[in-house]
């Protein structure tokens, strides 16, 4: 997806997490194996494909949600025209409709735009506003090469460049393990995928495929056609074994909580027990005291009865 094809280690490193790499992925998957990545420079790696993944493996290089096209082609019998470019569009309850909204709408789904891993016309489109100008070119031919490249760089219009943008997050969002991630680690993604707009504006601007959460400090989006109700329609191998460690660690933090509170009922038995056994043996001693001073008074008395008599 990327312009010349390469991308900087530090996009990646940012969202490791969210695409489920592990900490040292720069040796044990860039480095190892060196057939697919080349390393340019200590921190931008290339697609190479040596081993021709692009025509041995038919799904390689295609988008996400052109698999959900496929479908609503196939089975929901619409036509090419309507779904060849469509999204999944999921608006939030309570969304309002503006007058002239659905046709919008209807005309953006149509609207074509060049697919994510169409790299053909980013090629020549970096190539044109790399190559050095000629010296004996005028300021107005310059000025009209640039407008040219400007209009190019739109891919026919800003709306066009806009949708190539939202293919190229969408699919972003769905690399990833749990089809999310914070807004701002997609900025670090803005230069080696040719995204010129505002990420958060962009969001912002299509409710209905992506969904924002603003909860705590950190915003994060999410890829709503993903979800229902709250939940990842679709799980995968990472997911799971995640979901797995959190529930063992919830397990864990309640079983300590439930052994503290059995330790703090036991203490508390304890402590009752010995003030329940101090009080028998402060009650026992007052018996035997008693036992033991009643005998003497009563000798005491018999002995002074029989000197009287």
């Amino acid at each position: 997806m990327s312009v010349n094809g390469t991308i900087h280690l530090h996009a990646l490193r940012v969202m490791r997490t969210e695409l489920g790499l592990p900490e040292n992925f720069r040796d044990s998957i860039i480095i190892k194996y060196d057939e697919v990545f080349r390393m340019v420079d200590l921190e931008v790696v290339e697609f190479i494909d040596r081993n021709g993944l692009n025509d041995t493996d038919e799904s390689f290089g295609v988008a996400k949600i052109e698999s959900w096209r496929k479908k609503e082609y196939t089975e929901n019998w619409l036509s090419e025209f309507e779904v060849k470019y469509a999204f999944p569009i999921h608006f939030p309850t309570g969304f309002v409709k503006e007058p002239g909204f659905k046709e919008k709408l209807k005309n953006w789904q149509r609207l074509p735009y060049v697919k994510p891993y169409k790299r053909e016309f980013m090629y020549h489109l970096n190539r044109q506003t790399t190559e050095p100008m000629e010296p004996s070119k005028s300021c107005d031919e310059l000025a009209s090469r640039s407008a040219v490249v400007r209009k190019k760089c739109t891919f026919g219009g800003v709306e066009r460049y806009e949708k190539r943008a939202v293919a190229i997050i969408h699919e972003v969002l769905s690399l990833t393990v749990e089809k999310l991630v914070p807004v701002e680690r997609l900025a670090h993604f803005k230069k080696d995928l040719g995204i010129e707009v505002n990420i958060r504006e962009l969001l912002l601007k299509h409710p209905g495929i992506f969904y924002i959460s603003t909860k705590g400090i950190t915003e994060i989006v999410f890829l709503r056609e993903a979800y229902s109700k709250g939940c990842l329609i679709e799980s995968n191998p990472i997911y799971d074994l995640r979901r797995k460690m959190l529930e063992l660690l919830l397990l864990g933090n309640r079983h300590t909580r439930e052994l503290g509170m059995e330790r703090e009922v036991k203490d508390e038995r304890e402590v009752k027990d010995e003030r329940e056994d101090m009080t028998d043996d402060e009650n026992g001693w007052e018996s035997r005291e008693g036992d033991f001073v009643i005998p003497i008074l009563e000798s005491f008395a018999d002995d002074n009865n029989d000197s009287s008599d």
